[in-house]
């Protein structure tokens, strides 16, 4: 531990220096920034809150929905330990507009795969909705058919990072939808109950206020406007005053027990046709016995009505007409009939108060006459008892997702890692003496490069350390740690490794470039290159040179943190493990450096350079015990083992220096064999000579 002290003394030095006053999040984009992602015929509007939301304005002006940031509403630290903030687009009715990137720090993306897979993902939100349930990844065995989970395509080596921006999407939307867009639903709709009956009449629909009625006299309206220039321009409203403008009836037709009061045999069956075809569609029947009469002369089928509109909670509800010939019950009031329809998807819920809107409307002048209107009213609300709410679909939380796909590699992996356990715990002494060591040691360290590494993608890296630190400080979650199984299953191991070996478990065995390096090392000696050793002085100064490196690192996570995706380069575990080298030249170059480089001089990286083997070294500290044995004869006069052990990790006194031991097992080899331990022979030496005195 001697050349880990130093370093902590650095970074209690550095840390009053480079710790900011206080942590948490950048502000919020300013709106030319903001105007940048949005496309026409949209533009930004005002904002509405302090958290990065805004209004999103159409060509006209009109109001279209919203736009926001997930950062300042939905915080949630990716694998750096910042989040991935992204602007969202979203309308009126909860639907998503368009997803874009606005900035990630996450290390797959910042130069492993590149951005253009995580843009690619965003693509599919578009159209989709916040009240249905959107889950990353594929149907688990044959739960795809008929569920009303929707899907959306991960990206290969970057699940654990995409399921994050999900999660950072859904939680800003549905933050912005609670607070403002009351009236969308964040749920699945409620639905007409089919197994609800009752045995109604028009009448009983009147007697039981399942029919709104609204009626307007000629009168109210020329009170509407008065004053105005349209004051005089209703002749018939000024001769009968008393007349009625509007006498507005209103049914919710879609619970089938009051289709039936409401309509003809005939009529329910052609609305039944209908609903079969469109079953999301709430059909809703207005009637007009005065002589407002509902739409205008210039009103075309199967379109929105002119001159009526809904809103339900501040928020307008579509509605368009269902074509349908009305065809109503023997005992319904006659006059203008037709049947609107509005989608039960978009947030519309029959069971809340709703209001219809009718524009009266005139006109001043013959010749390209000014129009001016007034709106009229009503509010309707069909009981609950006519409905059923569907239970959401329980989505499980994303890290019992990740957990379920990849349940096989994390059974095997577990398999993998309890025969390690066993091997290098209770049978550590006859696996290291066997004379099938190397050949098993070899293969293990082959399954660790292909299984956990190329495979499992369960190289551990620094990024994951500096991720959880700038996370503490920052008072984020912790969550994102469990959308990567597989990698915390690692980590679990190693953690147990401090407290029972210090770094060498994953140092040791369970890195797979630590691994590959130990194959180049293996291939240098076959082809019999010169090998390359530090003297011991300069060793010891090499090995100091990770603990800088880490210093650094932790200094950029709280200077530079946009920048510890970059610093943290110095790792070639992604460009050799995570991509398979398909990367930019010059990453594939520099780890191709180590590699080469480790055909002469011994795991180099490993030894010298890993910061990450830094962070192994310090949690060697909770080591509880002094694993391997040793004599009173090591170091002195026997000093076999330190000149075997390539990672000069045992002293001239015999000492261990747990903090640099890569649990190589040679020393315990060595250490048990007769033949090989120097004090061992003697006294073998010293036994035979004895008998052969007596």
């Amino acid at each position: 531990m001697r050349a880990v002290r130093p370093f902590l003394v650095f970074l209690l030095a550095l840390a009053p220096i480079c710790l900011p006053v206080g942590g948490g999040r950048a502000d919020t984009l300013p709106r030319e920034v903001i105007a940048r992602f949005v496309m026409p015929p949209f533009s930004v509007g005002e904002p509405v809150n302090d958290k990065g939301v805004w209004s999103l304005l159409s060509s006209g002006g009109a109001k279209a929905g919203f736009v926001f940031e997930t950062e300042p509403l939905a915080p949630l630290p990716g694998f750096s330990g910042a989040p991935i903030n992204l602007l969202v687009m979203m309308d009126l009715n909860g639907s998503f507009m368009d997803v874009r990137l606005i900035s990630q720090n996450e290390p797959i993306f910042v130069s492993g795969l590149g951005e253009a897979p995580l843009r690619a993902f965003l693509e599919q939100y578009g159209g989709l909705s916040i009240s249905q349930s959107l889950v990353v990844g594929t149907p688990y065995g044959g739960a795809g058919g008929g569920s009303s989970l929707v899907y959306l395509d991960g990206v290969t080596k970057a699940t654990a990072s995409v399921r994050i921006a999900h999660e950072s999407i859904l939680a800003a939307a549905r933050a912005v939808a609670r607070e403002k867009m009351q009236g969308v639903a964040t749920g699945p709709p409620a639905r007409p109950d089919p197994d609800h009956a009752e045995d109604l009449t028009w009448d009983d629909l009147v007697a039981k206020g399942l029919v709104t009625r609204k009626t307007v006299t000629n009168a109210e309206v020329e009170a509407l406007f008065a004053g105005t220039l349209w004051r005089a321009d209703d002749p018939q409203a000024a001769a009968d005053p008393d007349g009625v403008y509007l006498d507005l009836w209103i049914v919710d037709l879609g619970p089938p027990s009051i289709a039936r009061a409401a309509l003809s045999p005939d009529g329910f069956a052609e609305l039944q046709d209908f609903l079969s075809i469109s079953g999301t569609d709430e059909p809703i029947l207005v009637i007009d016995t005065g002589r407002h009469g509902l739409v205008s002369e210039d009103f075309v089928r199967n379109t929105a009505p002119d001159l009526l509109s809904a809103e339900q909670g501040g928020l307008p509800v579509a509605l368009r007409d269902a074509d349908l010939l009305v065809d109503l019950a023997e005992d319904a009031p006659d006059g203008t009939a037709m049947i609107l329809r509005t989608d039960r998807r978009l947030g519309f819920d029959p069971t809340q108060p709703w209001q219809m809107k009718v524009q009266a409307v005139r006109k001043h002048g013959m010749f390209q006459p000014q129009v001016g209107s007034v709106t009229l009213t009503a509010e309707h609300t069909t009981p609950e008892r006519f409905f059923t709410r569907p239970e959401a679909p329980r989505q499980s939380p994303p890290w019992r997702d990740a957990l379920r796909n990849r349940a096989t590699d994390l059974w095997v992996a577990g398999g993998f890692l309890a025969g390690l356990l066993l091997l290098l715990g209770p049978g550590m002494r006859r696996f290291a003496g066997s004379r099938l060591f190397m050949p098993a040691r070899l293969a293990i360290l082959a399954g660790v490069v292909g299984f956990i590494g190329w495979w499992g993608q369960g190289q551990l890296s620094i990024v994951t350390v500096l991720g959880v630190l700038r996370t503490a400080w920052e008072g984020g979650s912790f969550a994102f740690l469990l959308y990567d199984p597989f990698s915390l299953l690692i980590w679990g191991v190693t953690l147990l490794g401090f407290l029972l070996w210090g770094r060498g478990l994953f140092c040791g065995w369970l890195c797979p470039f630590g691994a590959l390096q130990e194959f180049a090392g293996v291939l240098g000696r076959a082809l019999r290159l010169p090998q390359v050793e530090p003297s011991a002085r300069w060793d010891r100064r090499l090995k100091l040179l990770k603990y800088g490196l880490l210093a650094g690192l932790v200094g950029t996570v709280f200077v530079a943190p946009q920048h510890v995706g970059t610093v943290a380069e110095v790792e070639p575990f992604k460009t050799a493990i995570t991509t398979y080298f398909v990367r930019d030249w010059y990453y594939v170059l520099y780890a191709a450096f180590w590699l080469l480089l480790g055909l002469s001089l011994f795991k180099g990286f490993c030894r010298y350079v890993c910061p990450l083997g830094a962070v192994m070294a310090i949690g060697g500290v909770l080591r509880g015990r002094d694993w391997i044995a040793r004599r009173a004869e090591c170091g002195s006069p026997c000093q076999l083992c330190r000149v075997r052990c390539r990672y000069g990790a045992i002293e001239r006194s015999g000492k261990i220096a747990y903090s640099e031991c890569f649990q190589c097992l040679d020393c315990v080899a060595i250490h048990d064999d007769p033949s090989q331990c120097v004090p061992l022979v003697l006294a073998s030496r010293a036994d035979r000579q004895k008998e052969a005195a007596e």
